[in-house]
């Protein structure tokens, strides 16, 4: 019996049905409903439960929906671009959010427990949302040549070391200056995917694959993803701002760092493509960067204009990344990232990082927002920020990369890679193709 048909039938029911018990005995013993009355055990656990209460009412709601939006519809069809993994990149990208969640809200709330309960309310689930998009991004790095096991394997591991990080920046270096999470959540997953993607190398898929490529539709819908996210961005860099003010800077500079990165994104795209045309590769990603970098100072007095150039240097790295980089991370360092994370996430985080680093030292003031705590952050802790998340996400990832190396999650063969039908029933015409293909393969290879 094949690997992978072993592990959809046996190993993949046993692996997620016993993670979702876990966490429901979890749920059951720790978590309960917030209802606005804290007991912290100290009078630091007592401020910050009653501080986010009131930034947890169901005035968030409609922000909460907004990253959810961009959680289950935006990640999921962007990734939609390979011919054959369809169902794949929407499916598994619904598993891993549904139970990542679930783990996120578990590993975040660890941390400040009131009375050793996770009071759950509309802000924590944000935040888990939040933890969940790091894994997202980190599966756009191995996208088509991983198991759904190993995946689960990797949510489970990303979320942790993901936790223990933010606490890091937010308890240890006083960090606050992240609104839009470009440090924590972007750089951090992207990285992290990059180094898992780089210990589960595969030699064989290094002159590529035929199905590690799109088509005319496929790239249709993975601009709906694109389209998704783009529109939803500014609520993602605002929901947990302080409300007023504050939140609508957010908003505002997130607004124009996108607009601005789309004219970038679309003028360097025609500069470095052969006879001056569009390429739908940079299109759907590079357009995104602006988001993406915006974030760490999208709550300060950055003005407009200083949104705008953010977006529109994110553009021009983005989308020359996707055009020079990649190749060269393919051929030279190993890493086979499918999607570009590198050039969506990656760079366009680091250089979130970077301007929140000059932001705080030219004394860009904005509001009495802090994610965790009302403390005072200096450049130096932005930067030691940057270097913790950097860190946990290389370390971390090429571990967990290791772990899920390891032959019992059923990694599937490199001629199986980026095919929904190991996984997926695939339905009518496409399945007997695809069959078809599979059979043609084999036969030439014999």
């Amino acid at each position: 019996m094949p690997a992978y048909t072993t592990n959809m039938r046996l190993k993949f029911p046993i692996v997620a049905l016993v993670l979702e018990i876990i966490t429901i005995i979890l749920f059951a013993v720790f978590v309960e409903y917030d209802d606005g009355k804290h007991h912290g055990h100290n009078e630091h656990d007592k401020h910050f439960n009653e501080t986010h209460h009131e930034k947890a009412s169901m005035d968030l709601y409609p922000m909460f929906q907004d990253v959810h939006v961009m959680i289950f519809i935006g990640f999921g069809f962007l990734m939609t671009f390979l011919k054959r993994y369809g169902f794949s990149s929407v499916g598994f990208n619904l598993l891993l959010a549904a139970f990542g969640l679930q783990w996120g809200l578990f590993m975040q709330g660890i941390w400040h427990m009131d009375n050793g309960k996770i009071k759950v309310n509309i802000f924590k689930m944000i935040n888990a949302d939040f933890s969940t998009a790091t894994v997202l991004i980190s599966f756009g790095a191995v996208l088509g040549k991983t198991s759904p096991v190993q995946l689960l394997i990797m949510t489970v591991l990303e979320i942790t070391i993901f936790s223990i990080n933010e606490h890091i920046v937010a308890e240890l270096l006083r960090v606050s200056y992240d609104v839009g999470a470009s440090i924590i959540i972007h750089a951090f997953g992207a990285y992290f995917g990059l180094a898992v993607a780089r210990v589960l190398y595969r030699p064989g898929l290094r002159n590529g694959h035929e199905n590690d490529g799109s088509v005319y539709h496929s790239d249709l819908f993975a601009m709906i993803g694109t389209v998704f996210l783009w529109m939803f961005w500014p609520s993602f860099n605002s929901a947990i701002a302080d409300p007023g003010f504050t939140q609508l800077t957010a908003v505002i500079n997130t607004y124009f760092s996108l607009a601005a990165c789309v004219l970038s994104a679309y003028g360097i795209s025609s500069l470095v493509e052969h006879k001056g045309k569009l390429d739908m590769v940079h299109i759907q990603n590079a357009t995104l960067a602006g988001g993406v970098a915006v974030g760490t100072c999208a709550d300060m007095n950055i003005g407009a204009f200083g949104a705008m150039l953010i977006g529109l240097v994110a553009g021009i790295i983005s989308s020359q990344g996707f055009k020079h980089l990649s190749p060269i991370l393919a051929s030279h360092l190993g890493i086979q990232d499918t999607c570009g994370v590198h050039n969506l996430y990656g760079m366009p985080g680091i250089l979130g990082g970077l301007a929140g680093i000059v932001a705080v030292a030219l004394g860009k003031k904005r509001g009495v927002w802090a994610i965790f705590l009302n403390t005072k952050c200096d450049a130096a802790m932005q930067a030691a920020a940057l270097a913790s998340s950097l860190g946990f996400a290389l370390v971390g990832g090429a571990v967990t990369g290791l772990i899920m190396k390891l032959p019992i999650w059923g990694q599937p063969p490199d001629k199986n890679c980026f095919n929904d039908s190991i996984y997926w029933e695939v339905p009518g015409e496409e399945n007997e193709s695809l069959a078809h293909s599979d059979h043609s393969k084999n036969k030439a290879e014999a």
